[in-house]
This record gives C-alpha cells, sequence and structure tokens, in this order.
C-alpha cells in the first residue's frame, strides 16, 4: 500500500513539533517522501558526496554553531550549495534563529527553513514517530485483532467463520479490541508489526443477525485501543477429520505478514468449544514463552530424562521363582 508524498506546509500544522516557518510560503508545497531524517555536518564542511539529498535536513545546535563560524561569504557558498541539491526542507532546533544568507538561500531555491523550539533529539523523536507508521510498509487483512492480555491476537479464517464472535466475546470478557473484520497493518524497523483500525470503522463490528454495533459505546474505554503489536496469528477454520492438527506443541507453526515471521496457532472449530478461553491460553502461553518457559518441551525434556534413567538403572530384582 503505496503512501501519497506528505507536504512541507501538512508537517507544520502538527502541534507536537512546535514548527514556524521562517521563510513564510518558500518551499511549503515540497514534499515528504520517507521517514528518513537527515543531519548534515559532513555536508556543511564539503562533503556531499554521500549526501542523502531527500531527507528532511535537521541542524542542530553543532551544525548551526559551525555555520556561524564561517565568514559569511564562506557561509552562504555553503547553504547555496546544499540547498541546490533540492532538499525537502531545512529545520533548525532548540528555538535558534538561522543565519540571514540561509534564510535568503531558502527564499531563493524554494526551500523552507523552519524553527521548532525543542530540542534535536526531541524533535527527531516526535518527527520519526509521526513518519515512520505513515511511510511503513502496510497491508490490509480481513480479521478481528484484539489485545488479550497484553499479546495481540490476529483472527483470521474465511468470512463467517466466528472471528467477530470470538472477539466481542473477548472483549465482554475485559480484553480489548484494536479492530475488526479490516485490519489495517504496518511495519515498523526491527520487524514490528503493527495492526490498527480503518478510520472510518474504527471499533465498530458487524454481528451477524444484530447489526453494526460500536464497542465504545457499549463497553466505553476499557474495550478499545488505537493501535497493537500483532504477535500471533490465530486461524479458526472448520473441523477437518482427515487434517493433521498439532496436539503437543513441540513443532510451533509460523507465518509471514509483510515479511515478517510470526506464531501460528490454528483452533479447528467443533460445536461446544470455548474460543474464547482457548484464545486466551494462547496469549497465556505465548506471554510465557517470551520469559523463556515453554511448556511443551519442559514436559518433553521430564518424559525424556524419565525414559533414560530407567534405561540406565541396574536389573536387580530378586528371583523368587
Amino acid at each position: 500500500m503505496t503512501k501519497k508524498p506528505i507536504p512541507i506546509g501538512d508537517l507544520i500544522k502538527r502541534a507536537d513539533l512546535q514548527l514556524t516557518p521562517w521563510t513564510g510560503h518558500a518551499g511549503l508545497s515540497k514534499e515528504i517522501s520517507n521517514a528518513e531524517i537527515n543531519r548534515p555536518g559532513l555536508a556543511l564542511a564539503g562533503f556531499t558526496e554521500r549526501f542523502t539529498n531527500n531527507r528532511l535536513q535537521i541542524l542542530g545546535e553543532t551544525e548551526l554553531t559551525y555555520l556561524l563560524s564561517l565568514a559569511i561569504e564562506d557561509r552562504r557558498r555553503t547553504v547555496e550549495h546544499i540547498l541546490a541539491l533540492d532538499v525537502p526542507c531545512m529545520i533548525i532546533t532548540k528555538g535558534m534563529a538561522p543565519p540571514a544568507e540561509l534564510m535568503e538561500a531558502g527564499e531563493r531555491f524554494d526551500t523552507a527553513i523552519l524553527g521548532s523550539t525543542l530540542t534535536t533529539d526531541e524533535f527527531s523523536h516526535s518527527l520519526i514517530e509521526y513518519l515512520e507508521p505513515y511511510f511503513a510498509p502496510s497491508t490490509a487483512v480481513h480479521g478481528a485483532l484484539v489485545d488479550v492480555y497484553g499479546i495481540g491476537l490476529l483472527f483470521t479464517g474465511r468470512s463467517g467463520i466466528g472471528k467477530s464472535e470470538t472477539a466481542l466475546d473477548l472483549v465482554e470478557r475485559g480484553h480489548r479490541l484494536v479492530a475488526d473484520d479490516v485490519v489495517t497493518v504496518y511495519r515498523l524497523r526491527r520487524g514490528v508489526v503493527i495492526g490498527t483500525g480503518n478510520e472510518l470503522m474504527q471499533h465498530h463490528m458487524e454481528i451477524r443477525g444484530v447489526g453494526l454495533i460500536d464497542i465504545s459505546s457499549i463497553f466505553g474505554i476499557r474495550g478499545i485501543r488505537v493501535r497493537k503489536r500483532i504477535e500471533v496469528v490465530v486461524e479458526l477454520e472448520e473441523w477437518q477429520d482427515q487434517a493433521k492438527y498439532d496436539r503437543t506443541g513441540l513443532e510451533e507453526e509460523t507465518t509471514t505478514l509483510l515479511d515478517v515471521e510470526l506464531p501460528f496457532v490454528r483452533i479447528p472449530i467443533v460445536p461446544g468449544k470455548n474460543l474464547t478461553v482457548i484464545a486466551e491460553v494462547v496469549a497465556l502461553n505465548h506471554s510465557l514463552k517470551l520469559v523463556g518457559v515453554n511448556s511443551a518441551e519442559e514436559l518433553n525434556q521430564r518424559l525424556v530424562d524419565v525414559m533414560n534413567k530407567k534405561k540406565s538403572a541396574k536389573y536387580d530384582r530378586e528371583d523368587y521363582e
């Protein structure tokens, strides 16, 4: 799912970034096409061979102090050389004012020179938190995402299999709905997969025979959350007599979502099976694995130890015959 570039003018509207346009309307129509940022220290020193001009350029106190140490003509040549490479914009942090030569170059090359009162670290973190989810690889998945005991369970399966009903039962038991029917999934760095709801239908659910319901209105704020990391994919399917289902948990299955490998659990459905309790156990069992406890492997090891002990025991039975 390809995202449209973000105009620099939209960036200014975000209150959390505390941005001020030093160059007025100049460069506000330019666009941001990725979530990367750059501090152009080497470029200011004249090395632009590896300069990433398509990123937002951030000038902290170090970079600005270096610029101000240059003679006026050298400063003018330096900033013009960088802005001639068509950067999206240049942002100065810590409430520092840009030198006149930088503002003149910004207006000449139609590049916005922005200022923020945040420190360089604060601004960089806030900017990345906004841009990274927006530009992250994403897709839409047909399913339901629920936060169960802090573990994000993504329920999948054919239409009408009972995903929404299972999610509704989990919410009634105190867990939190993230999205139903269509889950928007995006991948952050380090292989973290996040799920959220459709902006229009978020926290609404379709229950066949009842219709559309608003989970936030019925269960309150405790029953919902905006986004959640997806940690286990749970597929619901009808019971098949010929199918082989895992009965020990020793052979863990995985599935791939946005090129990230995730634990995968298949739950066959038969009349009378309590899917809600099983889903809670899936979440709790995954939590145990996260802290290094694998119940199936531990039990299997105990059985192996007992069998090995019996094999090594000496035959010392008395013969009364």
